[in-house]
């Protein structure tokens, strides 16, 4: 399957459980391909043949705009170079979950989460600890005869029952054992916590200099801005109260720049954030709800207020001309 097919598959699919699906960010350098919000869940999707693919850079970058919108990042992808992913299984790169489109579908469709996660060794599962610790005493077993049947030590016992987390192999067991389900379900769009690589969110990369002059402003008037590395858009901006969102773009207002802008606007209307892209020379007021703001009339705003009355404006002017 080609890749463009996947990516068509993972947007329709998305559609069918009720996700709004913005438009492909078919232009480069990218860390994420579309964003979707259904409700209160936000997601941005890498989706990839092989999810070797997918590197620590980009891991990092979707990590830190997870935490700037509010969304959790995700791989959707089919293979790594050894194996096809395995249904029903969460991985994890570079601190990002990952599914295989059945997963992916039986999560968001069928609303039946993944209960089983890979990690370094194998295949594991979260063991509900109260509901062993409750099993084993009904049956009036001790820790040891529970280690006896399951052929593992005592102590082992005590930490599952304390929290960790066990094989896929002695689930199977302690199911079999006590005929009643121990597991819980992977926490795929709580990000997966207690199982993710332990990776905290990376610092922000430098601002390209040729930009600085457009963060000083929006630093100026209040807001946070965090420079992206390998998004459609130059950086997020959050007001000091972190209730309010802004996607910058910044170059000259060529077809491409277009194209980045209508991007920005469609990743904008799912996250519920506005878009504002800076040119030097302004031949229009707006690109599909983006708005056009030219860099001496950035210069000068001197309130946040002023900046979003622009925005505001300009974004309800579809398409116009200046």
């Amino acid at each position: 399957m080609s890749r463009s097919a996947l990516v068509g598959n993972v947007t329709a699919m998305l559609e069918d459980a009720g996700f709004v699906v913005s438009e492909r960010c078919a232009i480069r350098p990218k860390s994420f391909d579309i964003a979707a919000r259904r409700g209160e869940e936000v997601l941005l999707v890498k989706i990839l043949g092989n999810i070797d693919a997918f590197d620590g850079h980009t891991g990092a970058e979707m990590r830190r705009l997870g935490t700037y919108l509010g969304a959790t990042p995700m791989v959707i992808g089919l293979r790594t170079r050894d194996e096809e992913l395995k249904p029903g299984v969460t991985y994890f790169r570079h601190g990002v979950p990952v599914l295989s489109p059945d997963t992916a579908m039986d999560l968001f469709v069928e609303e039946v989460p993944p209960l089983i996660y890979a990690a370094p060794g194998g295949l594991y599962v979260n063991i509900d600890s109260e509901v062993l610790a409750d099993a084993r005493e009904d049956r009036d077993w001790s820790l040891g005869r529970l280690a006896n049947e399951l052929g593992v030590s005592r102590r082992t016992v005590s930490k599952y029952e304390d929290g960790m987390d066990a094989s896929v192999e002695v689930a199977s067991q302690l199911q079999e054992l006590f005929d009643e389900p121990l597991t819980s379900p992977v926490e795929v769009l709580e990000g997966a916590e207690e199982v993710r690589e332990d990776e905290e969110t990376p610092e922000d990369p430098e601002v390209d200099p040729e930009d600085e002059p457009i963060v000083a402003v929006l630093t100026r008037v209040g807001f946070d801005v965090h420079p992206t590395d390998r998004a459609p858009f130059k950086t997020v901006s959050e007001n000091e109260r972190r209730e309010e969102e802004m996607l910058t773009g910044h170059s000259e207002l060529t077809k491409t720049a277009e194209k980045r802008a209508r991007i920005m606007s469609s990743v904008g209307r799912v996250t519920r954030t506005r878009s504002v892209y800076v040119v030097e020379r302004a031949t229009r007021k707006s690109v599909e709800g983006t708005a056009i703001v030219e860099e001496s009339e950035m210069e000068n705003i001197q309130e946040a207020d002023e900046l979003r009355d622009i925005i505001r404006e300009r974004a309800d002017i579809e398409g116009s001309s200046a």
